[in-house]
C-alpha cells in the first residue's frame, strides 16, 4: 500500500473515531441531562390548576396553534409546601415577613406547535385590570388577594386543617391570576410554572452567579440594590435586588427589561456551568426546585427544558404589552400602569400571527408612541452576534 493510500486510510479511521467520540459524548451528556431531568421532575411540586381552569368563563379556544405557558415569579415568604421561611432566610432575601403574595414577574411563553420561534410576553406587575372575584387592581395582586379572601372564607366555613386551606386558597389565587391574564391578552393559558423568591436566590447561588451589565451605577435602599456601571456577576440577594429595584428609568418597563436580560443570561449560565453533571451543583438545583418551584401536573418538563435552551441561545423573542401610562394613579393613590385592554388584545393577536400586522406607518389607537408596542429584547441574527461580542446586553 502506498504512503498516500495509508495516509488516506488513516484519515478515514481518524475521522470515524472523532465522529464516534462525539456521538458517545453526546449520548453521555444526553444521558446525564435526561437523568437529571427525571430527578428534577421527582422533586418538583405540582398544582391541579388545570382542573380548576376548566370552568373559567369566556376562555379562549383550547387549540390555538401553540402551547402557552404562564411563568410566574412570586414574592411568597413561604416555601413551595407553604411553610414559612425562617427569619435568617428572609434576611438573606432582603425582604420582610408578610402574609401577602404578589407576583412580581408575569410572562406568557408561547411555543408554536409548528416549530416556529417562541415568544415571551411580559406583563408589567402594576398593570391596572379587573380581577375576577375581587376588584380592579394591579395584576400582581390577583393571586395574593384572592388567596387571602379564599383562606378567610374556608376558615369561616370550618376548614380547620391549615395545609388544606393553604392548598385550596393557592389554587383559587392561581386561578384568578390565570383568568386575569387570559382576559387581558386573549391568550389561552395551557400550562403554569411558578418560582418563589427563595428558589430564585438558591438557583443563582447554585450556578455561580449571573453576568449582567448596567449602563450606569445605581442604588435603591428599598430593594438593597447597589451596583456599579458595566459588566458584573451577581447572585443571591444581589440578584434579587437587581430584578426588583423600583427607582429606575422607565419604572415597570425598565424593570421588565432587566428581568428579560437576566432570564436569558441565567439560562445560559445554567446550561453552561456543568450543573447537570456536577453532583454538588445538581444537589443544590434539586434542593432549590423542591423548595420553590410549582408546576401544573401535565406540564412536560422536557418542553420547558427545550425552551430554557431557547432562552440561552437567543431563540426566544421577548416583548412587553403596550401601555398608555407608567405613572398613573388609582382612586386609592397607588402608582399604577394603565392599558387599553382592547389595544392589548389586538397587539397580542398581531404578535402571535392571528391577525395581519399593520403597515409600518400605522399606530395602535390610543397608544402613545413612547409607550407603543415595542420589543425590548430580541437576541437573534445581528442582535445575537452583538450580544455574543459583549457577553451580555447592558441595560439601565
Amino acid at each position: 500500500m502506498s504512503t498516500a493510500a495509508r495516509a488516506k486510510k488513516t484519515a478515514r479511521v481518524t475521522g470515524r473515531t472523532v465522529v464516534a467520540l462525539l456521538a458517545v459524548t453526546t449520548l453521555v451528556f444526553s444521558g446525564y441531562f435526561w437523568t437529571a431531568l427525571r430527578l428534577v421532575k421527582q422533586n418538583t411540586n405540582t398544582t391541579q390548576i388545570l382542573q380548576v381552569l376548566e370552568d373559567i368563563p369566556n376562555s379562549p379556544p383550547v387549540e390555538d396553534g401553540a402551547i402557552d405557558i404562564l411563568l410566574v415569579g412570586s414574592d411568597s415568604r413561604t416555601d413551595a409546601q407553604g411553610r414559612p421561611l425562617p427569619e435568617d432566610v428572609l434576611r438573606k432575601l432582603r425582604t420582610e415577613g408578610t402574609d401577602t403574595v404578589n407576583t412580581d414577574t408575569i410572562i406568557v411563553m408561547r411555543v408554536p406547535r409548528n416549530g416556529g420561534k417562541a415568544s415571551a410576553i411580559s406583563i408589567p406587575r402594576d398593570t391596572y385590570v379587573p380581577i375576577a372575584g375581587y376588584r380592579e387592581d394591579k395584576i400582581n395582586s390577583a393571586y395574593g388577594a384572592v388567596k387571602y379572601l379564599t383562606a378567610e372564607r374556608l376558615q369561616a366555613e370550618g376548614v380547620s386543617d391549615q395545609q388544606e386551606r393553604e392548598r385550596q386558597s393557592d389554587e383559587a389565587g392561581r386561578k384568578a391570576l390565570v383568568q386575569t391574564v387570559q382576559d387581558l391578552t386573549g391568550m389561552r393559558v395551557d400550562h403554569y410554572a411558578e418560582i418563589n423568591l427563595y428558589g430564585f436566590y438558591l438557583l443563582t447561588e447554585v450556578i455561580g452567579g449571573v453576568q449582567v451589565c448596567l449602563k450606569a451605577g445605581t442604588s435603591d435602599p428599598n430593594s438593597g440594590a447597589n451596583f456599579r456601571a458595566g459588566p458584573q456577576t451577581i447572585s443571591g440577594g444581589d440578584a434579587l435586588s437587581f430584578v426588583r429595584q423600583r427607582n429606575m428609568p422607565g419604572g415597570d418597563l425598565g424593570r421588565i427589561a432587566r428581568q428579560q436580560v437576566f432570564m436569558s443570561q441565567a439560562m445560559k449560565q445554567l446550561l453552561s456551568a456543568g450543573t447537570f453533571t456536577d453532583p454538588g451543583k445538581m444537589s443544590g438545583l434539586l434542593d432549590a426546585v423542591s423548595k420553590s418551584v410549582v408546576v401544573d401536573q401535565k406540564l412536560d418538563l422536557a418542553t420547558l427544558a427545550t425552551q430554557a435552551q431557547g432562552l440561552a441561545t437567543g431563540n426566544v423573542e421577548f416583548a412587553t404589552i403596550p401601555v398608555t401610562s407608567i405613572d398613573g394613579r388609582n382612586e386609592r393613590g397607588q402608582s399604577i400602569v394603565t392599558v387599553d385592554r382592547e389595544a392589548v388584545k389586538a397587539w397580542v393577536a398581531q404578535l402571535i400571527g392571528e391577525t395581519p400586522k399593520p403597515a409600518p406607518s400605522s399606530t395602535t389607537p390610543g397608544i402613545p408612541s413612547r409607550f407603543g408596542p415595542e420589543k425590548l429584547l430580541s437576541l437573534d441574527g445581528a442582535h445575537a452576534v452583538a450580544a455574543a461580542r459583549q457577553d451580555v446586553p447592558c441595560v439601565d
